[in-house]
Parts: C-alpha cells; sequence; structure tokens
C-alpha cells in the first residue's frame, strides 16, 4: 500500500529504560509500515541530557513550540542513586518539568477504558478526567540543605533589587532542610480557562481542590482566580451547558471522588495532579491505561505516556529475560500526535489511522490478548486471557490493524 503522507514533522522526544525499547517497536510494527514518518527528533535519554547539560531538552520544547505538536517517550528524572548509575555531572531536573515550563499550559489525562476490566472503585462508572496544572510548585523550585544555628528567610525585592518584605522561615536548632516555590497569576489563570474549556467542549463538570485553609496566600490566590474567572467568563456558559464548578478542600475533593461515579473533569495544581493522576489511572485498571497531553495557551500539544520508564522491566530486558510491558498509554501518546498533526494539517487520512491504531489496540485487549498487569483485572464471558510478551503485544495489534 501507499504510504500516508505527513506534510509537517512532529517533534519526537525519545526517552530512557524499557519504554525508549517500546517505542522503536511501536514505529517499526505500528506507524512505519502505513505512514510517511516525519519527526524532528531529539534523544532525551538521561544520557544524552547530561553529556548536553540539558539544552537538549530546552531545543526538543522550543521545537515544539515552532511545529505545535510534540510526542514524548517516557523519561528519568535522577536522583542521587540515578547520579552515581549513570555518573551524571548533576541530578537534573525533571525533563517534563522543564518542558512545561517552557510551553506552560495544562496536562489533561483520561483513563483509556476497555470492555472486560472494571476499574478497582466499583462505583466509577465514567471516566475521572485529571487536568494538572503544568507550572511552578515543587517542579520548579529552589532547595537548600541548613545547618544548625542557620536561619531561612523569605526575601522579596522589587523590580529595582529593594527589599519589600522579609519574614522568617526558621530558625534551625538542627541540621534541616528549606524549600522555596512560586507560581504566576497568568498561568494560574490559563489553567483555570483551559479546565473551563476543556469542561465545555465535554460536557462535564469542574472539580477543584486546594488547601487554602492552610497556605493562605498562596494556595488561596488559586482560589480566588478560579473563583473570579469562572463568574466573569463562564458561570452562564456553564448552566446553559447544565454543568457546574466546585471548589473546595483538596482533602474534600478527594474524599467526594472516591465516593462519586467518575464523570468529571478533577483539576489539581502541580504536585497533586502527578499523584492523583497515576492513582486513577491504577484504579481504572493500569499505569500503562491512561493518555497524556499537554495543552500550551499558544495552541501547543505535548503527547506522552502517563507512567514511567518501567525499570525493573528494563533490567530483566537487559539480561535476556522476557517482559509483559504494558505499551497502550505509549501507543496513545503516538496516536495523539498523530491525529492532532493531521487535523491542524487538514490531513484526514493521518487522523483515520491514528483512530484506526486506537480501535486495533482496544479490541486486542478485548478480545483477551494483554499483556500481564491487565489480567488479573480482565473479566469477560467466554474470554480466557491470554498473556503477551512485550512483543508479542504490538505484534498481536499490528495483526488487527
Amino acid at each position: 500500500m501507499e504510504k500516508i503522507r505527513m506534510t509537517t514533522p512532529i517533534v519526537e522526544m525519545d526517552g530512557d529504560e524499557m519504554t525508549r525499547v517500546l517505542w522503536q517497536w511501536i514505529k517499526e510494527l505500528l506507524i512505519e509500515p502505513y505512514v510517511d514518518l516525519k519527526t524532528e527528533y531529539y534523544d532525551l535519554g538521561l544520557r544524552e541530557r547530561d553529556a548536553t547539560d540539558d539544552a537538549v531538552t530546552v531545543a526538543s520544547a522550543q521545537a515544539t513550540k515552532k511545529w505545535g505538536v510534540a510526542v514524548k517517550c517516557a523519561t528519568i528524572t535522577p536522583n542521587a542513586q540515578r547520579v552515581e548509575e549513570y555518573h551524571l555531572k548533576k541530578m537534573w531536573k525533571s525533563p517534563n518539568g522543564t518542558i512545561r515550563r517552557i510551553l506552560d499550559g495544562t496536562v489533561f489525562r483520561a483513563p483509556i477504558l476497555v470492555d472486560g476490566i472494571t476499574p478497582y472503585v466499583p462505583g466509577w462508572k465514567k471516566p475521572i478526567v485529571l487536568a494538572r496544572h503544568a507550572y511552578g510548585d515543587i517542579y520548579n523550585s529552589v532547595e537548600a540543605r541548613v545547618e544548625e544555628g542557620g536561619t531561612a528567610y523569605l526575601v522579596v525585592c522589587d523590580k529595582d533589587g529593594n527589599e519589600v518584605s522579609r519574614r522568617t522561615i526558621h530558625s534551625f536548632d538542627g541540621d534541616g532542610i528549606v524549600q522555596g516555590a512560586h507560581n504566576l497569576d497568568k498561568s494560574i489563570a490559563s489553567f483555570a480557562r483551559s479546565c473551563f474549556n476543556y469542561a465545555l467542549d465535554y460536557k462535564i463538570p469542574v472539580w477543584f481542590g486546594a488547601k487554602d485553609t492552610i497556605s493562605k496566600t498562596y494556595d488561596h490566590r488559586f482560589k480566588d482566580i478560579f473563583n473570579e474567572i469562572y463568574q466573569t467568563e463562564y458561570a452562564a456558559k456553564f448552566e446553559e451547558a447544565n454543568i457546574y464548578f466546585l471548589y473546595t478542600l483538596i482533602d474534600d475533593v478527594v474524599a467526594r471522588v472516591m465516593r462519586s461515579e467518575g464523570g468529571m473533569l478533577w483539576a489539581c495544581k502541580n504536585y497533586d495532579g502527578d499523584v492523583m493522576s497515576d492513582m486513577v489511572a491504577t484504579a481504572y485498571g493500569s499505569l500503562g491505561m491512561m493518555s497524556s497531553v499537554l495543552v500550551s495557551p499558544d495552541g501547543n500539544y505535548e503527547f506522552e505516556a502517563a507512567h514511567g520508564t518501567v525499570t525493573r522491566h528494563y533490567y530483566k530486558h537487559l539480561k535476556g529475560e522476557e517482559t509483559s510491558t504494558n505499551s497502550v498509554a505509549t501507543i496513545w501518546a503516538w496516536t495523539g500526535a498523530l491525529a492532532k498533526r493531521g487535523e491542524l494539517d487538514g490531513n484526514q487520512p493521518l487522523v483515520d489511522f491514528a483512530k484506526k491504531l486506537e480501535k486495533a489496540t482496544i479490541d486486542t485487549i478485548e478480545s483477551g490478548y494483554m499483556t500481564g498487569d491487565l489480567i488479573p483485572m480482565f473479566k469477560k464471558e467466554g474470554i480466557t486471557p491470554v498473556k503477551l510478551n512485550s512483543r508479542r503485544f504490538l505484534e498481536k495489534i499490528a495483526e488487527k490493524l
């Protein structure tokens, strides 16, 4: 067959460990036989980031702003153990954090639902979409160790460098640690509008929670900006669409979500969204069964898997041992990027191909062929699930495709 042509490239950000292996197999088995794939390639593997002093990460984000659509493999955010393992120059920051800081925007994560896989939370009948604010908080924080007897201050200066305020954070009577986080009104406002627009598109309510009772300036600012934008720009539209906006404390939101049947957009601050998206993904079936896309206010899109690099499986793979690694979320990163590229370029065959690849993936699982993580959750009358290894699962999807 003649391959589907692409007129504009996608920014391709390669990654680490087992997901890097799956990345190549997905292209080889599922995409390149059918699509004349055009990408602008960046290697965001940990060794390349270290070799370039993380310049490759910044370059990939700038390329995304140029071309509008990116697809990203899972990457390692190094800790002290990784610095030693990979002989790194330093403990580099999260590449996701760097990319999100440059692109701004909001990360939307939605479960990939399959007939036969029942959520661990039995009451969840509808998808819970996570909207994660993709800027600030601890992901762009500065940190320091403090020795006994030291004092840490929060000092604010004006644009000319004159000190405006100084508050004591803590006087240390023993060794300790200190962290400074920040956020921007314009980024919070962009987050709020992204959430409200998404909710109107999909006709679902928005739930947002923070800890304004404790964080009376930082978290309260999130609450105030969300409420102001909702009341002035969206209240009438929400009423017309028969949906609503709920703000409450984050712990109350968690309790409400657990009691709900799903069917809402759960807006989360950066750290909350990082943690809760993994919880929701696992409860719906697997971390490998959640789509993720960063949408910037400039209309740029970065699609990725919502999980990590599957280190344990990678070490088995290096030893020549068989793995059964779920690649669905990584497939969805590619299909999301291809579909968006096709949509922006008016390339309907590319959009159609992406949807067919998603359907082939779902059909493969629903017909009983899957990776090991899904076996305990799969219950469908007349079908006994078959566990496939990592590559064989992709080959089975290719047969469906």
